[in-house]
């Protein structure tokens, strides 16, 4: 037996075993660093998406993950409904590894660039989900707020680190990776404080998904059919809207960039108009931006979500969009009190 028939089979008794569930179907969708995922088709003719979690992963923040999802359902927001297992629980642990089974989505993520019809359905979307989830208890997780508490000599050092493993793979490209490198070192020395500087005292903190984008967000033309990968965490809502507006792929790629992450953040705010702040979106993005250094090393894990390639891409992405976000952050803010007001 070869071993997509093997963990097939696997799959088809963990679900059996533990839910009661018997498997007509079985086909890989994906693999990442935490988790593989299937969608399975029962002999009763349902569809499921089955996740088996990595054996690195906490297995109570993957429950509390999903545990959140539930909540944003039962509040009637497009999200796929979670199977407990026989034992009530969200997450079962069978063969060696944790698992979690949900309704299947309709639709896909989108990996293209926003749209303004798309803009305007996941801001709606978040808008609502963030009124839904101040009610929820703050999670355990907290995200790192990097983008407002690294020194830039820190931001400057990782750089360094960054440039060294890629230097040690030695890509072809290595000229252009030190160019991208040097120009993140010289934008977090001459930026933050001025950008920090503008920020506002305190941003409210409430639970967040804490991943939403639009790689998370399934939809069926320009309507959303479900949200994704929760993570649960402790967070700004401003931080969590502005990096989905601001997604780095979009203001990389797209020609009216602007005017999406503007009406995005129309459509959020006509779903949750009393959070403060909202103005703050795009220094928040940019600051998120210029301390995030996912994807600037490649990762030596070659089933990870993104290839190295993908990887490198992102990157790159990011340090297009930290230019353009650095060219038009005035012109945004004015669009964006605009907005905040009313006008």
């Amino acid at each position: 037996m070869d071993d997509d028939a093997w963990m097939d089979e696997l799959t088809a008794d963990v679900l059996a075993e533990r839910y009661g569930i018997s498997v007509e179907t079985v086909e890989w969708t994906s693999t990442g660093s935490e988790c593989v995922n299937r969608r399975v088709l029962t002999a009763d003719g349902r569809r499921l998406r089955v996740t088996e979690y990595a054996t690195s992963v906490d297995v109570n923040l993957a429950r509390a993950a999903w545990d959140m999802s539930e909540f944003c359902r039962v509040a009637d927001l497009p999200v796929p409904r979670v199977w407990p297992d026989r034992d009530g629980d969200l997450v079962a642990i069978s063969e060696g590894s944790a698992w979690a089974v949900a309704d299947d989505v309709l639709g896909r993520a989108d990996t293209r660039t926003m749209t303004m019809a798309r803009a305007e359905g996941m801001g709606t979307l978040l808008g609502r989900m963030h009124r839904v989830l101040a009610a929820y208890p703050l999670p355990e997780l907290t995200v790192r707020p990097d983008w407002r508490t690294m020194f830039p000599d820190e931001g400057v050092a990782e750089c360094a680190v960054v440039l060294e493993a890629v230097r040690q793979r030695e890509p072809r490209d290595l000229a252009q990776v030190r160019d991208r490198v040097l120009s993140r070192q010289l934008d977090l020395v001459a930026h933050t404080d001025r950008l920090r500087a503008g920020l506002p005292a305190e941003l409210t903190n409430q639970a967040v998904h804490g991943d939403f984008a639009r790689t998370h967000v399934f939809m069926v033309a320009d309507s959303v059919t479900g949200v994704l990968n929760f993570r649960s965490v402790k967070g700004s809502p401003v931080w969590e809207l502005g990096r989905a507006a601001f997604d780095p792929f979009t203001v990389a790629h797209g020609t009216h960039w602007q005017q999406f992450a503007v009406r995005m953040i129309e459509a959020y705010r006509s779903q949750n108009p009393t959070l403060p702040h909202t103005e703050a979106c795009a220094r928040v993005a940019l600051l998120d931006m210029l301390y995030g250094f996912h994807g600037a090393a490649p990762s030596d894990d070659a089933s990870s979500d993104q290839s190295h390639v993908g990887l490198e891409q992102y990157w790159g992405d990011r340090q297009v969009a930290i230019r353009r976000l650095l060219a038009s952050l005035d012109e945004i803010e004015a669009a964006l009190a605009d907005v905040n007001q009313g006008r």
